[in-house]
């Protein structure tokens, strides 16, 4: 008898231990909080003076570059050696790009010369993208290079320069803040080291208000119908309300062994849902006025980029080298390619094609599979996942944004502007670039104007 219940106990503890390591799987349904038309609606309007405002294009973080007309064949227009890591993508406007390095650089250049009009020195680490209000560039810093992580008294800011000429106009001070600024009707949403969410005067950088979450939030804030969604370090999302800052709901990351694994990527609010990769390896849909799960489709081994949104499907990649398009409405696959490499940065889909970026560096210190290839960009024909053009620069960001005129790709160091072929520029001639054409090369030093 006693090796009968021994038997027992080792089947429901070999069941138990399936069930623990096998990742959640659920389809969704078009039937269930599912608004097609809701990216176009919802889509925060750009202005000529500012074709880029912010990180993932508009308020909802679609990552899709609406109503501009650019594809390739590329020719090289200039590009700058920034000395150390570009972690996330410029913004574009009033004829400059604003451009972040990883090290406490940050660059104001000539749209259409890659030339320094006016750069800063901050000493501090930057891993977001900046975002651009009424004539101000308003950007996170973490704590002073090289940035030790969770150093006891670590501290960081946002600031907000002239975007013209970079006098600072105002300046808020709290922990590491590793979010990509969010302004939506005047208010900054950013997430902090020290677990809080922040809203803030856009004109002011004065606190509205804060809330309190379960970790620290290394993502950026997402915003759709008076909601601001935003996740946190211990697999968490929360919606908030973006006048008061008031919980609507709180979701999770599916739970193995009792442990969550962080959400890392920014949430993509589309049709009517929130989308968003977690490491654990499953993309989640949630509604997004209820929190509730709708699917979750594993994926591979990590998620790290956020996804892009884009006619029904959703957009993203794995750290063991693949990228997907998902059906928006199911979370079934509708068509997978394998990738060079990891995939780190989120995607952007521009005129039909989606571009993504892989790193060769990402995940050395993983403990799952991680696929070791080239930094690279690449563009596939966003409805059948055919590739038409590469780019031998790549790696961590979304790999390109535009201003209509050009397109600019992110590499590890550097930051390229390209046009078509066909168009014409003020490039003059230098080594051949990856795509075959002509360059102009602007060095960048870090002295602060």
């Amino acid at each position: 008898m006693a090796a009968a219940a021994a038997l027992a106990l080792a089947v429901v503890l070999a069941l138990w231990v399936r069930d623990q390591t096998r990742p959640l799987e659920k389809r969704g349904s078009a039937r269930e909080e599912f608004v097609p038309t809701e990216p176009a609606r919802e889509r925060q309007p750009r202005t000529p003076a500012v074709p880029w405002p912010t990180y993932g294009f508009d308020s909802a973080r679609t990552h899709v570059a609406a109503g501009f007309d650019l594809r390739p064949p590329f020719r090289r227009l200039w590009t700058i050696d920034a000395r150390d890591t570009l972690e996330f993508p410029p913004v574009v406007g009033y004829g400059m790009v604003f451009q972040p390095q990883q090290r406490g650089l940050f660059f104001a250049l000539d749209a259409r010369t890659g030339k320094a009009v006016w750069r800063k020195r901050t000493g501090r680490c930057s891993a977001a993208s900046p975002a651009l209000w009424r004539g101000l560039v308003i950007q996170s810093w973490m704590d002073f290079v090289p940035c030790p992580q969770d150093r006891p008294g670590a501290s960081g800011y946002v600031v907000a320069w002239d975007a013209r000429t970079g006098k600072r106009k105002w300046i808020f001070r709290a922990a590491p803040i590793e979010s990509s600024p969010l302004v939506v009707k005047g208010t900054v949403y950013v997430g902090s080291w020290d677990r809080n969410v922040y809203a803030l005067d856009a004109r002011t950088g004065r606190v509205r208000w804060r809330f309190a979450t379960d970790e620290q939030v290394n993502t950026s804030a997402a915003y759709w119908r008076g909601t601001i969604y935003i996740a946190t370090d211990a697999g968490s999302l929360y919606a908030l309300s973006a006048r008061t800052g008031r919980l609507r709901w709180r979701a999770q990351a599916h739970a193995r062994f009792g442990m969550r694994e962080f959400f890392y990527a920014t949430p993509t609010v589309a049709y009517g849902r929130v989308y968003i990769g977690n490491t654990d390896g499953t993309m989640y849909a949630f509604g997004a006025r209820s929190g509730r799960l709708l699917w979750a489709r594993p994926l591979g081994t990590y998620i790290y980029a956020a996804a892009a949104a884009w006619r029904r499907s959703i957009f993203t990649g794995t750290y063991d080298g693949r990228f997907y398009a998902l059906d928006a409405a199911t979370g079934d696959v509708r068509w997978v390619r394998e990738a060079p490499g990891a995939v780190h940065g989120a995607p952007t889909v521009l005129d039909g094609l989606v571009y993504y970026s892989t790193c060769s560096s990402c995940g050395s210190a993983a403990k799952r599979a991680v696929k070791r290839g080239p930094d690279g960009t690449y563009a596939l024909d966003a409805r059948t996942g055919r590739e038409v053009w590469r780019f031998r620069a790549g790696k961590y960001a979304n790999p390109v944004v535009t201003d209509g005129e050009r397109l600019y790709v992110v590499g590890r160091a550097h930051l390229h502007a390209l046009v078509p072929r066909s168009s014409g520029g003020a490039g003059t001639r230098s080594r051949s670039a990856a795509s075959g054409g002509s360059a102009q090369r602007a060095k960048v030093s870090g002295q602060t104007r």
